[in-house]
């Protein structure tokens, strides 16, 4: 059974009344909760892409992008996404409930943050509500001011952002304890990883541009130092 079919039965049952803490009780165990993570960011996209007061064609592409949906999935992927939008629960409580589910695994509550900025970005803009939208979900997630910040600096576009603050790492830490940070964030960012924390397959591509953002600050702060 492909993780499209397994979403759609999810979604489906909380359509039809079935309660969203039931439903994700069913999906605390892998490799069911790959398919919790996909519904969160389906659910927190779908509504998120509302903040701004519009559904852009780029928005909704992105969540293509996110899950490289297969043509075979395309109809299945469909359902998926109508269901969303007919899902009257909001995004605090989704949000709320996938923070429990990975209570004591903040990398992957990162990973579904990456999806969301993904997605608020897809359009070119960063709306300020789309802001307040993903910070009141990182609060809710418990993630500390410096992740969030490290977060939107290798998302959103814009000045060059801070390479420090892209590592999430103070500029007066000596280099090798920099390193190290840069080190685990490329370890924690490798598909194989993704995948054991329950992110699904469709969805590393997120890996590709953290690893390049990641990459790109540890080289303009080795170039910082040898100045």
């Amino acid at each position: 059974m492909s993780i499209w079919t397994r979403i759609t039965a999810a979604l489906a049952a909380l359509t039809s009344g079935e309660g969203l803490g039931a439903v994700f009780d069913r999906l605390r165990t892998p490799p069911e909760r790959s398919v919790a993570f996909a519904i969160a960011v389906i659910a927190l996209g779908a509504k998120m892409a509302k903040a701004d007061g519009l559904v852009t064609r780029d928005e909704v592409t992105a969540f293509r992008e996110v899950f490289h949906i297969p043509l075979t999935e395309e109809k299945s992927a469909a359902r998926v996404f109508n269901l969303a939008r007919e899902d009257v629960a909001g995004f605090e409580e989704y949000a709320a409930r996938i923070a429990a589910m990975f209570d004591s695994e903040s990398l992957v509550l990162s990973d579904l943050m990456d999806g969301l900025f993904h997605i608020a970005v897809a359009d070119g803009t960063y709306h300020p509500n789309e802001d307040a939208f993903l910070e009141r979900v990182a609060e809710i997630f418990g993630m500390e001011d410096r992740a969030f910040a490290a977060l939107r600096a290798r998302n959103v576009p814009g000045a060059a952002p801070d390479p420090f603050t892209v590592l999430g790492v103070d500029p007066s830490l000596p280099l090798d304890e920099i390193r190290s940070t840069w080190r685990a964030l490329v370890r924690d960012t490798h598909p194989d990883r993704m995948i054991a924390r329950g992110v699904p397959e469709e969805a590393v591509k997120l890996a590709e541009s953290r690893l390049v953002a990641i990459n790109r600050a540890w080289e303009e702060i080795q170039a910082m130092h040898r100045l």
